[in-house]
């Protein structure tokens, strides 16, 4: 069948094998995502409007585009946004969230000038930041305290979003209501609403290839949230993954991930939560000769 899109028409051109598995290698060559045969013809509807949108012809055109150049890499950047699924809320998960409640409860009441910090693998539009940012302002804040929260995100343009902190009032139906009120200022009324400034000053947002997270320069974190992230990986390229934020955690820091993303997966440095609810592992401490205590 032709790959040719016909002009003037909004069919999409067939992904044939060959140019599915040439897709399928370069996505995650680049970025580790692996797109099943299952999810072929997702990955056929996004290829094909974006090249109705840039005027490419073939997938092959188009594949040479996004190689090439710094436009290139510009396109790469738009077709990685089309091509992560970004479906995200405040306090998405409330288990989670319920758990990560009582760690930094605990955390509230050490006496310790010690700043709490949180890192969210896969940020997208910043929801699951600002989320974290309103449990630290509640609990940590009035114990006098300091936290702050990193997002993460492969994709530049909705790292945008979240920087922008700009939400539709239904966003908001999913935040409980103790916290509803510490997190956001509207625009104007019956419009989108701003995230407070309190929060603003505590998140910070930047891009990151999880490939890369090697050279990430995060260490010492309270709170790692990594959910519905390792979902796009290979089951062998999840415990690298993993390993590596193990490493990131600080002493007694914990680890939260999605249920069901990674059942079998045990490191040295963690202690697994028993729960049904959660997903979580907590990094052992260290004892007094600065080995990791065993429990």
């Amino acid at each position: 069948m032709s790959h040719q899109l016909l002009a003037g028409k909004s069919s999409l051109p067939e992904l044939d094998d060959t140019q599915f598995a040439r897709w399928q290698n370069l996505l995650e060559e680049r970025t580790g995502m692996c797109i099943t045969p299952q999810r072929r013809s997702f990955l056929q509807t996004s290829l094909g409007l974006r090249m109705q949108e840039v005027g490419c012809s073939s997938y092959q055109e188009y594949y040479e585009r996004v190689r090439n150049g710094p436009a290139g890499a510009i396109e790469w950047s738009t077709l990685v946004d089309r091509l992560t699924v970004q479906e995200t809320r405040f306090f998405r998960d409330p288990d989670a969230f319920a758990f990560v409640e009582q760690f930094v409860q605990q955390k509230a009441a050490e006496e310790s000038t010690e700043t709490i910090e949180f890192w969210s693998v896969g940020c997208s539009s910043g929801e699951e930041v600002y989320s974290l940012a309103m449990v630290g302002e509640r609990w940590l804040k009035p114990a006098g305290r300091r936290y702050a929260v990193t997002g993460t995100d492969i994709s530049t343009i909705v790292l945008r979003k979240a920087r922008a902190g700009k939400y539709q009032p239904r966003a908001v139906d999913w935040i409980p209501a103790e916290y509803a009120k510490l997190g956001f200022r509207p625009l104007a009324p019956g419009g989108s609403l701003e995230v407070s400034d309190a929060l603003r000053q505590r998140s910070c947002f930047t891009q990151v290839n999880i490939l890369d997270l090697a050279s990430c320069p995060l260490q010492s974190q309270h709170v790692i949230f990594c959910q519905n992230v390792l979902i796009y990986f290979r089951r062998w390229r999840r415990r690298e993954i993993l390993n590596l934020l193990a490493e990131r955690l600080a002493p007694g820091g914990i680890l939260v991930i999605g249920l069901g993303e990674m059942v079998d997966w045990q490191h040295p440095l963690l202690e697994p939560v028993h729960s049904s609810q959660v997903s979580a592992f907590v990094r052992k401490q260290k004892n007094s000769t600065g080995e990791t205590a065993r429990r």
